[in-house]
Protein backbone atom coordinates (compact mmCIF):
# COMPACT_ATOMS: atom_id res chain seq x y z
CA UNK A 1 0.00 0.00 0.00
CA UNK A 2 1.29 3.28 -1.04
CA UNK A 3 2.32 6.05 1.71
CA UNK A 4 -0.85 8.23 2.38
CA UNK A 5 -0.69 12.21 1.84
CA UNK A 6 -2.00 15.02 3.25
CA UNK A 7 -5.79 15.79 1.77
CA UNK A 8 -4.70 19.62 2.20
CA UNK A 9 -2.22 21.81 2.98
CA UNK A 10 -1.99 25.33 5.29
CA UNK A 11 0.24 27.86 4.20
CA UNK A 12 -0.45 30.65 6.21
CA UNK A 13 2.46 31.29 8.55
CA UNK A 14 5.38 32.38 8.48
CA UNK A 15 7.24 30.74 11.44
CA UNK A 16 6.86 27.05 13.34
CA UNK A 17 3.82 26.09 14.15
CA UNK A 18 3.31 25.40 17.98
CA UNK A 19 -0.80 24.61 18.64
CA UNK A 20 -2.94 23.61 16.98
CA UNK A 21 -7.04 22.83 17.31
CA UNK A 22 -10.36 22.43 16.27
CA UNK A 23 -13.82 24.27 17.07
CA UNK A 24 -16.18 21.91 19.00
CA UNK A 25 -18.29 22.07 15.98
CA UNK A 26 -15.44 21.15 13.89
CA UNK A 27 -16.27 23.82 11.14
CA UNK A 28 -12.89 26.01 12.28
CA UNK A 29 -9.09 25.33 12.58
CA UNK A 30 -7.01 27.42 15.16
CA UNK A 31 -3.24 27.78 14.56
CA UNK A 32 -0.30 29.70 16.18
CA UNK A 33 3.35 29.89 15.72
CA UNK A 34 6.45 31.15 17.33
CA UNK A 35 6.35 34.68 16.06
CA UNK A 36 2.76 34.89 18.15
CA UNK A 37 0.47 34.98 14.80
CA UNK A 38 -2.68 33.49 15.00
CA UNK A 39 -4.87 31.83 12.33
CA UNK A 40 -8.15 30.88 11.91
CA UNK A 41 -9.84 28.67 9.19
CA UNK A 42 -13.05 28.38 7.71
CA UNK A 43 -12.69 24.05 7.39
CA UNK A 44 -15.66 24.02 4.80
CA UNK A 45 -13.63 25.71 1.73
CA UNK A 46 -10.11 26.13 3.73
CA UNK A 47 -9.95 29.78 3.18
CA UNK A 48 -8.73 31.43 6.66
CA UNK A 49 -11.33 34.12 8.47
CA UNK A 50 -8.31 35.50 10.70
CA UNK A 51 -4.75 36.17 10.74
CA UNK A 52 -3.23 38.56 13.14
CA UNK A 53 -0.63 39.28 16.39
CA UNK A 54 -2.35 37.74 18.81
CA UNK A 55 1.29 37.94 21.25
CA UNK A 56 4.69 39.70 20.93
CA UNK A 57 6.02 35.94 21.71
CA UNK A 58 5.86 32.55 20.61
CA UNK A 59 2.27 30.78 21.20
CA UNK A 60 1.98 28.34 23.91
CA UNK A 61 -1.78 27.34 23.44
CA UNK A 62 -5.10 27.99 21.53
CA UNK A 63 -8.43 26.93 21.84
CA UNK A 64 -12.29 27.68 21.24
CA UNK A 65 -14.59 28.29 23.86
CA UNK A 66 -18.27 29.88 23.93
CA UNK A 67 -18.05 32.19 20.66
CA UNK A 68 -14.76 33.11 21.80
CA UNK A 69 -10.81 31.72 20.96
CA UNK A 70 -8.18 32.09 24.15
CA UNK A 71 -4.12 32.55 23.30
CA UNK A 72 -1.64 31.75 25.75
CA UNK A 73 1.74 33.27 24.81
CA UNK A 74 5.53 33.70 25.71
CA UNK A 75 4.89 37.00 26.52
CA UNK A 76 3.42 36.33 30.11
CA UNK A 77 -0.39 36.88 27.99
CA UNK A 78 -3.06 34.84 27.86
CA UNK A 79 -5.66 36.97 25.76
CA UNK A 80 -9.86 36.58 25.45
CA UNK A 81 -10.80 37.39 21.74
CA UNK A 82 -14.46 37.59 20.41
CA UNK A 83 -14.78 35.79 17.13
CA UNK A 84 -15.86 37.27 14.09
CA UNK A 85 -19.59 37.64 13.69
CA UNK A 86 -19.91 36.18 10.66
CA UNK A 87 -17.26 34.04 9.66
CA UNK A 88 -19.01 32.13 6.95
CA UNK A 89 -19.79 35.54 5.64
CA UNK A 90 -15.91 36.66 5.34
CA UNK A 91 -14.81 32.52 4.07
CA UNK A 92 -16.82 32.91 1.18
CA UNK A 93 -15.66 36.84 0.17
CA UNK A 94 -13.76 37.64 -2.45
CA UNK A 95 -11.82 40.67 -0.40
CA UNK A 96 -8.38 40.03 0.64
CA UNK A 97 -8.87 41.66 3.77
CA UNK A 98 -9.40 39.13 6.82
CA UNK A 99 -11.42 39.98 10.34
CA UNK A 100 -9.48 40.54 13.18
CA UNK A 101 -11.26 39.08 16.22
CA UNK A 102 -11.83 41.44 19.02
CA UNK A 103 -9.83 41.58 22.41
CA UNK A 104 -12.35 41.15 25.29
CA UNK A 105 -10.14 40.94 28.21
CA UNK A 106 -6.52 39.52 28.87
CA UNK A 107 -4.79 37.42 31.93
CA UNK A 108 -0.86 38.28 33.29
CA UNK A 109 0.56 34.75 33.38
CA UNK A 110 3.97 33.10 34.05
CA UNK A 111 5.43 31.67 30.68
CA UNK A 112 8.67 30.28 32.08
CA UNK A 113 8.30 26.72 31.46
CA UNK A 114 6.41 26.90 27.90
CA UNK A 115 3.56 24.91 30.20
CA UNK A 116 0.24 26.05 28.17
CA UNK A 117 -2.80 26.48 29.61
CA UNK A 118 -5.86 23.81 30.43
CA UNK A 119 -9.12 25.14 30.09
CA UNK A 120 -11.84 23.54 31.94
CA UNK A 121 -15.86 25.13 30.90
CA UNK A 122 -18.53 25.38 33.66
CA UNK A 123 -17.72 27.26 37.39
CA UNK A 124 -16.16 24.99 39.96
CA UNK A 125 -19.34 23.55 40.88
CA UNK A 126 -21.77 24.42 37.77
CA UNK A 127 -20.85 22.90 34.38
CA UNK A 128 -23.05 24.32 32.70
CA UNK A 129 -22.46 27.42 33.76
CA UNK A 130 -21.31 30.61 31.11
CA UNK A 131 -17.82 30.85 32.86
CA UNK A 132 -14.63 28.53 32.78
CA UNK A 133 -11.80 27.95 35.01
CA UNK A 134 -8.14 28.23 33.14
CA UNK A 135 -4.90 26.45 35.04
CA UNK A 136 -1.81 27.90 34.73
CA UNK A 137 1.89 27.61 35.92
CA UNK A 138 1.54 29.50 39.24
CA UNK A 139 2.89 33.52 38.73
CA UNK A 140 5.73 33.42 41.18
CA UNK A 141 7.20 29.59 41.17
CA UNK A 142 6.88 27.73 37.91
CA UNK A 143 6.69 24.28 40.05
CA UNK A 144 3.23 24.89 41.32
CA UNK A 145 -0.13 25.49 39.60
CA UNK A 146 -2.88 28.42 39.70
CA UNK A 147 -6.29 28.86 38.50
CA UNK A 148 -8.58 31.34 37.45
CA UNK A 149 -11.73 32.01 36.58
CA UNK A 150 -12.85 33.55 33.42
CA UNK A 151 -14.25 36.37 32.88
CA UNK A 152 -13.75 37.72 36.59
CA UNK A 153 -10.30 37.39 36.39
CA UNK A 154 -10.27 36.26 39.79
CA UNK A 155 -7.57 33.58 41.11
CA UNK A 156 -9.47 31.04 42.97
CA UNK A 157 -6.96 28.73 43.56
CA UNK A 158 -3.12 29.95 43.99
CA UNK A 159 -0.35 27.55 44.21
CA UNK A 160 -1.81 24.02 44.31
CA UNK A 161 1.00 21.46 44.96
CA UNK A 162 2.96 23.85 47.43
CA UNK A 163 0.68 21.96 50.39
CA UNK A 164 2.12 18.33 49.29
CA UNK A 165 5.11 18.90 47.85
CA UNK A 166 8.40 16.78 48.73
CA UNK A 167 11.08 18.28 50.74
CA UNK A 168 13.47 20.82 48.11
CA UNK A 169 16.45 19.35 46.61
CA UNK A 170 20.05 19.13 48.31
CA UNK A 171 21.49 21.13 45.43
CA UNK A 172 21.11 24.46 46.84
CA UNK A 173 18.54 25.92 44.77
CA UNK A 174 15.44 25.43 46.96
CA UNK A 175 13.81 23.62 43.98
CA UNK A 176 11.29 20.65 44.48
CA UNK A 177 12.14 17.21 43.38
CA UNK A 178 10.22 17.46 40.43
CA UNK A 179 10.87 20.84 39.13
CA UNK A 180 8.95 23.01 37.19
CA UNK A 181 5.74 21.94 35.83
CA UNK A 182 5.59 21.17 31.86
CA UNK A 183 1.87 20.38 30.91
CA UNK A 184 -1.45 20.68 33.06
CA UNK A 185 -5.01 19.32 32.78
CA UNK A 186 -7.84 20.27 34.74
CA UNK A 187 -10.98 18.28 35.21
CA UNK A 188 -13.75 18.00 37.29
CA UNK A 189 -14.03 13.96 38.50
CA UNK A 190 -16.72 12.17 36.78
CA UNK A 191 -20.30 10.58 38.30
CA UNK A 192 -20.36 7.66 40.31
CA UNK A 193 -17.43 8.26 43.41
CA UNK A 194 -19.80 10.05 45.75
CA UNK A 195 -18.68 13.05 47.58
CA UNK A 196 -15.54 13.11 45.29
CA UNK A 197 -18.37 13.36 42.00
CA UNK A 198 -17.02 16.78 40.36
CA UNK A 199 -14.26 17.35 42.40
CA UNK A 200 -11.45 19.61 40.83
CA UNK A 201 -8.40 17.79 39.80
CA UNK A 202 -5.43 18.62 38.05
CA UNK A 203 -3.08 16.15 36.48
CA UNK A 204 0.19 17.33 35.88
CA UNK A 205 4.04 16.71 33.64
CA UNK A 206 6.79 17.35 35.30
CA UNK A 207 10.21 18.73 34.89
CA UNK A 208 11.92 15.61 36.43
CA UNK A 209 9.32 13.16 34.24
CA UNK A 210 6.84 12.32 36.56
CA UNK A 211 3.29 12.99 36.60
CA UNK A 212 1.13 13.63 39.65
CA UNK A 213 -2.80 13.83 40.40
CA UNK A 214 -3.84 16.73 42.63
CA UNK A 215 -7.26 16.84 43.84
CA UNK A 216 -9.25 19.25 45.84
CA UNK A 217 -10.57 18.13 49.26
CA UNK A 218 -10.91 21.57 50.54
CA UNK A 219 -14.30 23.20 51.77
CA UNK A 220 -13.69 26.75 50.93
CA UNK A 221 -14.30 27.86 47.08
CA UNK A 222 -10.91 29.23 47.26
CA UNK A 223 -7.49 28.47 48.34
CA UNK A 224 -3.70 29.46 48.91
CA UNK A 225 -0.44 28.07 48.95
CA UNK A 226 -2.12 24.73 47.69
CA UNK A 227 -4.42 24.29 51.02
CA UNK A 228 -6.99 22.16 50.43
CA UNK A 229 -5.13 20.03 47.60
CA UNK A 230 -3.94 16.46 48.50
CA UNK A 231 -1.60 14.70 46.21
CA UNK A 232 -3.48 11.53 45.36
CA UNK A 233 -0.75 9.61 43.55
CA UNK A 234 2.57 10.25 41.49
CA UNK A 235 4.44 8.34 38.78
CA UNK A 236 7.85 8.39 36.93
CA UNK A 237 7.95 6.86 33.63
CA UNK A 238 10.27 9.18 32.01
CA UNK A 239 13.65 10.19 32.81
CA UNK A 240 13.26 13.23 30.54
CA UNK A 241 10.89 16.07 31.31
CA UNK A 242 7.49 15.30 30.13
CA UNK A 243 6.93 17.27 27.05
CA UNK A 244 3.17 17.34 26.63
CA UNK A 245 0.32 15.59 28.58
CA UNK A 246 -2.92 14.42 26.98
CA UNK A 247 -6.35 13.36 28.89
CA UNK A 248 -8.86 11.36 27.10
CA UNK A 249 -12.34 12.73 27.06
CA UNK A 250 -13.89 9.95 29.51
CA UNK A 251 -11.51 11.12 31.98
CA UNK A 252 -10.16 7.16 32.48
CA UNK A 253 -6.72 7.72 31.05
CA UNK A 254 -3.84 9.86 30.06
CA UNK A 255 -0.88 9.62 28.36
CA UNK A 256 2.99 11.38 28.26
CA UNK A 257 5.45 11.83 25.80
CA UNK A 258 8.82 12.97 26.29
CA UNK A 259 12.82 13.43 24.75
CA UNK A 260 13.05 9.75 25.32
CA UNK A 261 11.48 6.89 23.35
CA UNK A 262 8.25 6.40 26.09
CA UNK A 263 4.67 6.87 26.03
CA UNK A 264 3.15 7.02 29.11
CA UNK A 265 -0.12 5.72 30.11
CA UNK A 266 -2.14 6.63 33.28
CA UNK A 267 -5.20 5.13 34.85
CA UNK A 268 -7.40 8.17 36.41
CA UNK A 269 -9.78 6.13 37.86
CA UNK A 270 -9.88 6.19 41.16
CA UNK A 271 -10.31 2.12 42.22
CA UNK A 272 -7.41 0.82 39.89
CA UNK A 273 -6.63 -2.92 40.86
CA UNK A 274 -3.27 -3.01 38.60
CA UNK A 275 -0.43 -0.59 38.21
CA UNK A 276 -1.28 3.17 38.13
CA UNK A 277 1.45 3.75 35.19
CA UNK A 278 2.30 1.71 32.31
CA UNK A 279 4.98 2.09 29.58
CA UNK A 280 5.17 1.99 25.86
CA UNK A 281 8.32 1.78 24.83
CA UNK A 282 8.68 2.82 20.78
CA UNK A 283 11.56 2.77 18.05
CA UNK A 284 11.44 6.60 17.72
CA UNK A 285 12.89 8.91 20.61
CA UNK A 286 12.30 12.73 20.40
CA UNK A 287 8.44 13.94 20.57
CA UNK A 288 6.75 17.05 20.74
CA UNK A 289 3.22 16.51 21.07
CA UNK A 290 0.57 14.05 21.39
CA UNK A 291 -3.65 14.15 21.09
CA UNK A 292 -6.03 11.57 21.68
CA UNK A 293 -9.30 11.17 19.40
CA UNK A 294 -12.28 11.87 21.08
CA UNK A 295 -13.60 8.19 21.27
CA UNK A 296 -9.77 7.30 23.05
CA UNK A 297 -9.25 4.74 21.11
CA UNK A 298 -6.58 6.19 18.92
CA UNK A 299 -3.59 8.55 19.58
CA UNK A 300 -1.58 10.59 17.73
CA UNK A 301 2.52 11.58 18.52
CA UNK A 302 4.32 14.47 16.68
CA UNK A 303 8.10 13.55 16.30
CA UNK A 304 10.83 15.41 16.22
CA UNK A 305 11.55 13.84 13.11
CA UNK A 306 8.58 15.32 11.38
CA UNK A 307 6.50 12.01 11.22
CA UNK A 308 3.42 11.89 12.91
CA UNK A 309 2.59 7.96 14.57
CA UNK A 310 -0.79 6.81 15.62
CA UNK A 311 -1.19 4.09 17.95
CA UNK A 312 -3.87 1.94 19.67
CA UNK A 313 -4.56 3.34 23.39
CA UNK A 314 -5.47 -0.18 24.19
CA UNK A 315 -2.46 -2.10 23.17
CA UNK A 316 -0.24 0.38 21.84
CA UNK A 317 0.50 -1.80 18.03
CA UNK A 318 1.17 1.04 15.71
CA UNK A 319 -1.86 2.44 13.34
CA UNK A 320 1.20 4.09 10.54
CA UNK A 321 2.75 6.62 10.29
CA UNK A 322 2.09 9.87 8.30
CA UNK A 323 4.86 11.99 6.49
CA UNK A 324 5.05 14.87 5.21
CA UNK A 325 6.92 17.24 7.43
CA UNK A 326 10.59 17.33 6.63
CA UNK A 327 11.73 18.49 10.38
CA UNK A 328 10.12 18.62 13.89
CA UNK A 329 6.34 18.28 14.53
CA UNK A 330 5.64 20.15 17.52
CA UNK A 331 1.75 20.37 17.40
CA UNK A 332 -1.08 17.71 16.59
CA UNK A 333 -4.68 17.83 16.90
CA UNK A 334 -7.73 15.16 16.09
CA UNK A 335 -11.16 16.80 15.22
CA UNK A 336 -14.32 15.62 17.16
CA UNK A 337 -15.68 12.33 16.02
CA UNK A 338 -18.86 13.53 16.75
CA UNK A 339 -18.99 16.82 16.81
CA UNK A 340 -21.19 19.91 18.41
CA UNK A 341 -24.14 19.96 15.48
CA UNK A 342 -24.70 23.40 14.58
CA UNK A 343 -28.24 24.95 13.53
CA UNK A 344 -30.26 23.17 11.12
CA UNK A 345 -31.64 26.29 10.20
CA UNK A 346 -28.12 27.60 8.98
CA UNK A 347 -28.25 28.08 4.90
CA UNK A 348 -24.08 27.46 4.71
CA UNK A 349 -24.50 24.13 6.71
CA UNK A 350 -22.59 21.08 4.60
CA UNK A 351 -23.82 18.02 3.52
CA UNK A 352 -23.57 14.78 5.58
CA UNK A 353 -20.82 13.31 3.67
CA UNK A 354 -18.54 16.55 3.82
CA UNK A 355 -18.66 17.16 7.29
CA UNK A 356 -18.58 13.38 8.13
CA UNK A 357 -15.02 13.18 6.60
CA UNK A 358 -14.10 15.98 8.73
CA UNK A 359 -14.61 14.02 11.91
CA UNK A 360 -11.71 11.51 10.57
CA UNK A 361 -8.81 14.73 10.28
CA UNK A 362 -5.97 15.10 12.01
CA UNK A 363 -3.64 18.38 11.82
CA UNK A 364 -0.37 18.58 12.38
CA UNK A 365 2.46 21.57 12.15
CA UNK A 366 5.93 22.11 13.37
CA UNK A 367 9.15 23.45 12.14
CA UNK A 368 8.44 23.66 8.30
CA UNK A 369 5.08 26.28 9.12
CA UNK A 370 2.89 24.31 7.30
CA UNK A 371 -0.63 22.83 8.70
CA UNK A 372 -0.90 19.50 6.99
CA UNK A 373 -4.62 18.01 6.98
CA UNK A 374 -4.60 13.68 7.35
CA UNK A 375 -8.07 12.70 6.75
CA UNK A 376 -7.66 9.07 8.45
CA UNK A 377 -8.82 6.04 7.85
CA UNK A 378 -11.76 4.07 10.31
CA UNK A 379 -9.50 1.69 12.28
CA UNK A 380 -12.20 -0.02 13.36
CA UNK A 381 -13.74 -1.45 10.35
CA UNK A 382 -10.18 -2.15 9.36
CA UNK A 383 -9.89 -4.30 12.60
CA UNK A 384 -13.10 -6.03 11.95
CA UNK A 385 -11.99 -7.43 8.76
CA UNK A 386 -8.59 -8.72 10.09
CA UNK A 387 -10.52 -10.39 12.83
Amino acid sequence: MPAPSPTHILRQHNAQINALAFSADNSLIYSGDSDGMVCIVYCKILRPVSLWQAHTGSILGIEGWDGKVVTHGRDNKLHVWLLPAIIEAISDSTSSSLEQPTLVYSLDVNALNYCRFSLLPGSAHDPSSSTALVAVPNLVDSDFVDIWELPSLQRLHAAVGKASQEPATSDGTGRTKTGIVMSIHLYRAPAGLGSRSGQLRIVAGYEDGSVRLQVYDGLASTSIEGQGWVNLWSCKVHRESVMHLAVSADLTFGLTISADHLIGKYGLKDDLAEGRATIHRTKHPGNGAIAIRSDGRVCAVAGWDGSIRLYSTKTFKSLGALAYHRDSCYAVAFACLHPRQRDPNDDDSDDEQEADKRTRWLAAGGKDTRVSIWELMDFDKRQTSKD
